[in-house]
């Protein structure tokens, strides 16, 4: 294969920080070229400076053999390097053809007529198995046609160089199946992917090559059928990873948490976003919430955290009822939450690590008194926080909107468990983490579920679910699907009532663990 890319000798340089040092990477066309590392590695700068979107302080990138300097990202797009970002970049309330014509009525000859880019799109769709209406509105979409309408917005201006970071953080084992198809498709066709993941047994699947960072350093690349997905957890962090969880076995504690019919009827609507939902935590064990995105999960935990009022039902913990209580109140009263959306709801961005350490318990006594924070007790608190969950960042004083989206996690992870919760929910608590933090977070969650905290934990990863879980819930459109342990079922019987068929209908059929 011909070397499509090169990055030679690449340093970046922030304030305080080299994110990148010295960085090699050679890329060959028509492959599937993976780049690992820890969170803060490097890996999402070096792809920002691919992307036009920041100057290297050093070094140089080659496309096929000749150098190239970007000003800005379009100027990377008229090179043939599209990337799809984590968190899609697109409008909810337009089309999928107006979506790919945003600011690219002069890139990849798509002009401002929609019916001419409309028939373009459906042709690349087509061509590649994405499987999309161009007049379809964006917002109606589920997360992975979301996902595809970005790769066409790409690959229809011209990408021959297609970054993935992260794209199978939201999606269903089905999608990712359809989504590797399709980058096969790609790569077949003389397209190249560049591939950023934490799942390493889907890197192993996917990739020709991986490229490991380390410290914002390269150290190495290796043939995929060289390495074992041990060999790749050990290259990332330096050390051998515990993939294996461990449990004590002990019977769960009373109930800490019930609920009870609730009901949630969409705003202006008389569908139900939540309908009649029955389930119960226990102390000392972790109830995982399963399905795929978007069925009700989020609002789950937006009416037992406050955030959102339910129109009927309760939530029973302790001597409260949660679904009439404030955020406050609930936090006040033992109830730990991780968010699912770390920079909306679980940060403020703009706000130093050591503020955003205390936002809920700013006003106890071990941060002051009198109403006046002591400033040296946070400190203190922050720095352990920092050091005890392996928080990468300058220091205390760094601001959230600086750490990358995995530190980003770490704190508020950190933050949340060492609360001493009685109940915690965690939303999503490893997601954008690498293997060495996933499995740190793990193990703090089994801890609370060995100390007797009742543990909510709603993820899309099903191996995850699977993994942690004493018993698993799914949802499916609001609705719990059925209620199983890990032992006692399948992928196939949990994939079929996360397409909406009940447990009872599935062990009548005749499909069982």
């Amino acid at each position: 294969m011909a070397t499509i890319l090169e990055m030679r000798h690449i340093y970046k340089q922030f304030p305080g920080v080299l994110a990148n040092a010295d960085v090699c990477l050679t890329v060959e066309q028509g492959e599937v070229h993976t780049l690992l590392g820890e969170n803060g590695a490097g890996k999402s700068t070096l792809m920002n400076v691919l992307c036009g979107l920041y100057k290297p302080t050093a070094g140089e990138i080659l496309i096929e053999g000749k150098p190239v300097s970007f000003a800005s990202a379009k100027d990377a797009m008229a090179m043939g390097i599209g990337m799809v970002h984590q968190h899609f970049m697109l409008v909810p309330t337009m089309s999928v053809v107006e979506n790919c014509l945003i600011g690219a009525h002069d890139a990849g000859g798509l002009r401002l007529d929609l019916k001419t880019a409309a028939e373009r799109i459906k042709q690349i769709a087509t061509k590649y198995n994405l499987n999309l209406d161009p007049f379809a509105k964006v917002g109606d979409l589920s997360v992975g046609q979301r996902q595809r309408v970005e790769i066409v917005k790409a690959l229809s201006r011209g990408a021959r160089i297609l970054i993935l970071d992260e794209p199978t953080a939201v999606l269903t084992p089905q999608e990712t199946e359809e989504l590797f198809n399709m980058v096969h498709s790609l790569t077949d066709s003389g397209f190249t992917v560049l591939f950023i993941s934490h799942k390493l047994n889907e890197v192993k699947e996917i990739s020709n090559r991986v490229t490991v960072l380390r410290m914002g350093r390269t150290c190495g690349t290796y043939n995929i059928e060289d390495c074992s997905v041990n060999d790749l957890a050990r290259l990332m962090v330096g050390r051998e990873v515990n993939f294996s969880v461990e449990r004590k076995q002990q019977q769960a504690g009373e109930p800490i948490l019930a609920v009870e019919g609730l009901t949630l009827r969409r705003k202006d609507s008389e569908v139900n976003v939540l309908d009649d939902v029955n389930l119960t935590v226990h102390a000392g064990e972790i109830l995982g919430i399963a399905g795929v995105d978007g069925n009700g999960q989020s609002e789950l935990v937006e009416c037992l955290t406050g955030m959102r009022h339910a129109n009927s039902g309760k939530a029973v913990y302790g001597q409260m009822d949660l679904l009439h209580c404030s955020t406050r109140d609930i936090m006040k009263h033992g109830v730990s939450h991780i968010p699912q959306d770390r920079q909306k709801t679980g940060l403020i961005m703009p706000m130093p690590l050591r503020e955003n350490f205390i936002l809920q318990d700013y006003y106890k006594r071990e941060f002051g008194t009198f109403g006046m924070v002591d400033w040296k007790r946070v400190d203190s608190y922050s720095e352990k926080l920092i050091d005890d969950f392996g928080v990468k960042t300058p220091g205390r004083f760094e601001l959230a909107q600086n750490l990358s989206g995995g530190n980003q996690q770490k704190v508020i992870v950190a933050r949340e468990i060492s609360r001493q919760p009685e109940l915690l929910i965690a939303m999503h608590p490893t997601r954008g983490l690498d293997v060495g933090a996933i499995e740190y977070i793990h193990k703090k969650i089994m801890e609370q579920r060995d100390n007797g905290i009742g543990v909510l934990l709603v993820s899309t990863e099903l191996e995850e679910v699977l993994k942690l879980s004493d018993r698993i819930a799914v949802m499916y459109e609001g609705q719990i699907m059925g209620i199983v342990t890990p032992s006692e079922t399948t992928i196939e019987e949990m994939g079929l009532m996360m397409g909406g068929t009940p447990l009872a209908a599935i062990r009548q059929a005749g499909v069982s663990a």
